[in-house]
């Protein structure tokens, strides 16, 4: 496994983090405080992973955004208040941030991610992007995958959500715990149930191979039977209508606007259908998704948040196998599902 080059504990910080030094380690924690963060899109969804990452203790936190603070951030976005609106969302962000973690180095640019270079992302081992079109989702994923950064994308609308993975070629330390009976007594007599079995602990190291989310898109569904339609969830198939919707409208279903982007997506819906080659009678997605798929619900963003915020921990550290590739999730049903989508048939 390649480390990364050990950053140094302190006393102070190894009580800040004792809790998950006694969980993880202190060599995890020493990979997650060398980890240099870029986060973009300081949405509801982005406070959240912003928090729980400058929480575990990383290095370093670029805020990125071009947006302004708007009505609606300021119902899901906890970092800003009512009085930042206008203000660009990445600047009004630091102080909030800040006082999550002394330890951290937090900075912000009012930027958009779309206009940044290769080498920009060159200065840093974690990437994620949050309110992107799929688009620049693409172009950033391509170009850490080749650059060897780990990539996460998420974001939420309604009652979805989505989080994408790709760590290339991934390291980890998975922790296995086996309960072994112990053997009788010395004078025959059973052990008692609290002492009956040994606990054994052992670490495997394993490799995962992840692909890029261009792998993704151009799968081939008209191969996959029934079953394999039925085991994937209708989530990413929304995601895919919402893609297009962002692209022919240059931002998200609104609140103020429902109905006529109901309609929209419906159309869109029937697209992604159309484009995917799938068979209705394999997968069914109602016209009722397309009104619940307006702003961000603050529940929503925090299971979806957390989720993101885990898999950049474990990813950092590397410690604990990875989700690979998606996470979906549906507030409708609250449920979440792991699954790893690829250009395969499989």
């Amino acid at each position: 496994m390649t480390e990364k080059e050990s950053s140094a504990i302190t006393e102070a910080e190894a009580a800040l983090y004792d809790r998950q030094i006694r969980l993880w380690g202190l060599e995890a924690q020493k990979r997650l405080r060398a980890t240099r963060f870029l986060l973009t899109g300081l949405s509801g969804l982005g406070a959240e992973v912003c928090k729980n990452v400058v929480l575990a203790g990383v290095k370093s936190i670029v805020l990125l955004d071009h947006q302004s603070v708007s009505e609606l951030d300021a119902c899901s976005q906890f970092l800003v208040s009512r009085d930042d609106i206008g203000k660009n969302r990445a600047l009004a962000s630091v102080t909030n941030t800040q006082e999550l973690n002394p330890n951290v180095c937090v900075t912000a640019e009012d930027a958009d991610i779309a206009d940044k270079t290769e080498e920009y992302f060159q200065q840093f081992d974690v990437v994620c992007l949050t309110c992107c079109t799929y688009k620049t989702l693409e172009r950033v994923n391509k170009i850490c995958h080749d650059l060897g950064i780990k990539f996460f994308a998420g974001d939420t609308f309604g009652f979805y959500g989505f989080m994408f993975t790709d760590l290339n070629e991934h390291e980890f330390v998975e922790e296995k715990i086996v309960f072994k009976k112990k053997p009788p007594s010395a004078d025959g007599e059973p052990q008692p149930k609290k002492q009956a079995f040994d606990k054994e602990t052992s670490y495997l190291k394993r490799t995962i191979n992840f692909c890029r989310l261009g792998d993704v898109l151009r799968k081939d569904w008209r191969l996959l039977t029934r079953k394999q339609f039925k085991s994937t969830p209708k989530v990413y198939f929304i995601l895919r209508a919402l893609w297009k919707f962002q692209e022919e409208f240059g931002r998200n279903p609104s609140p103020g606007n429902l109905e006529n982007d109901k309609s929209e997506l419906l159309k869109l819906r029937d697209e992604v259908v159309d484009e995917l080659c799938l068979k209705t009678d394999y997968i069914v997605i109602n016209d009722d998704f397309a009104s619940h798929c307006a702003a961000e619900i603050s529940p929503v963003c925090a299971i979806v948040g957390g989720v993101v915020a885990q898999e950049i921990i474990k990813a950092a550290s590397c410690r604990d196998i990875p989700h690979n590739n998606f996470f979906f999730f549906d507030g409708l049903d609250s449920t979440g599902m792991v699954m790893c989508i690829d250009d395969s048939s499989e």
